[in-house]
């Protein structure tokens, strides 16, 4: 059995998150599901957008899949990151069927850095505006690229690409390029190279098949990831994984969309994705397989999709024609 805590959060969070639960029910898994409470709605009830009690849930879990988090995402998602040490962004970048990806050929993965960075939060005003701090340490940098690279070797990728400005920001990104060599030297069967930030954007569009795993701070490959996102179709088709030593959170980038919330118009694809890779973290990776298999053959089908794909399907009628694909293989 696995105790998985379930926050869907704000608006679209919810609807998406009741079709995910509708297609795991498809799968031969133990899962038990413990619900925590958190983001607007939590705000307004609560006067905190994050419960001690929803913290709870999420630590003595295996896993936790979040739905969205609206104007509070900052005090929510950013928060758990930090106070549950949740080093790891895993952002994939993979082309579907069906699908507007600009490219039919790309599967490559951005390994973000989580912690640290410009968004430490250290800001201040003073006299001639304001200032920021970014910060960069040598732990967090060993600790990410380490992952990086681990993950390559675990995952049949060749190649792991250091994205970085150290010709400007010659301390911090001169430091973690640094750190990115020294633990390349542990891993000598994968490829390396790196790239400023600003060249890699513009690789994006022109040769994103070049990428394998690209391992970044914090600021950066959050921007990269948007950037990734567009590539393979929005950010109603990108999930994430967010993973520290003992715990892990699996959420679709995706924001709450209160302009459609409510109005079962969500695609609940990046969600759906978003329990995929939670099934390979937990090591089921027959039943990974079988729901991205069963994703893949819906959105490859082109009939069941909602709006935002070229049809007219709600929410939960594209999460049960999955299920049914899925209950097809089982």
């Amino acid at each position: 059995m696995y105790k998985i805590a379930i926050v869907p959060g704000d608006g679209i969070g919810k609807e998406v998150m009741s079709a995910t639960l509708e297609v795991l029910d498809g799968l031969n898994l133990d899962l038990k599901y413990e619900y925590g409470e958190a983001g607007d709605e939590c705000f307004k009830k609560n006067g905190v957008a994050l419960l001690d009690e929803t913290i709870n849930i999420i630590r003595n879990s295996d896993a936790c899949l979040f739905g969205a988090a609206g104007e509070t995402a900052a005090d929510v998602i950013v928060k758990l990151r930090q106070i549950m040490n949740l080093f790891v962004n895993l952002r994939p970048i993979k082309s579907y069927p069906g699908t507007d990806s600009l490219f039919n050929d790309l599967d490559f993965i951005i390994v973000r850095e989580n912690t640290e960075g410009m968004y430490v939060g250290k800001e201040e005003y003073i006299e001639e505006g304001a200032i920021a701090k970014r910060i960069i340490t040598r732990e967090a940098s060993e600790r990410i690229c380490n992952f990086a690279f681990k993950y390559a070797r675990d995952n049949n990728k060749k190649k792991v690409t250091a994205v970085h400005k150290a010709n400007v920001l010659k301390k911090t990104d001169g430091l973690f390029k640094k750190v990115f060599y020294e633990v390349a030297n542990e891993y000598p069967d994968i490829e390396t190279e790196d790239y400023y930030v600003d060249a890699t954007a513009m690789y994006f569009l022109t040769r994103p098949q070049s990428f394998d795993v690209i391992v970044t701070t914090n600021l950066f490959g959050d921007i990269l990831s948007d950037e990734g996102a567009g590539l393979v179709g929005g950010l109603g088709l990108t999930p994430s994984g967010n993973i520290g030593k003992s715990n892990a959170l699996f959420e679709p980038v995706h924001g709450s969309a209160p302009d459609i919330a409510g109005k079962c118009l969500a695609n609940p694809t990046a969600m759906l994705l978003s329990a995929v890779m939670m099934l390979k973290y937990l090591n089921e990776q027959k039943s990974a397989k079988l729901l991205n298999d069963a994703i893949y053959n819906v959105l490859n089908e082109g009939k069941c999709l909602t709006p935002d794909m070229g049809a007219n399907s709600s929410t939960m009628e594209m999460a049960k024609e999955i299920k049914n694909k899925l209950l097809e293989k089982s």
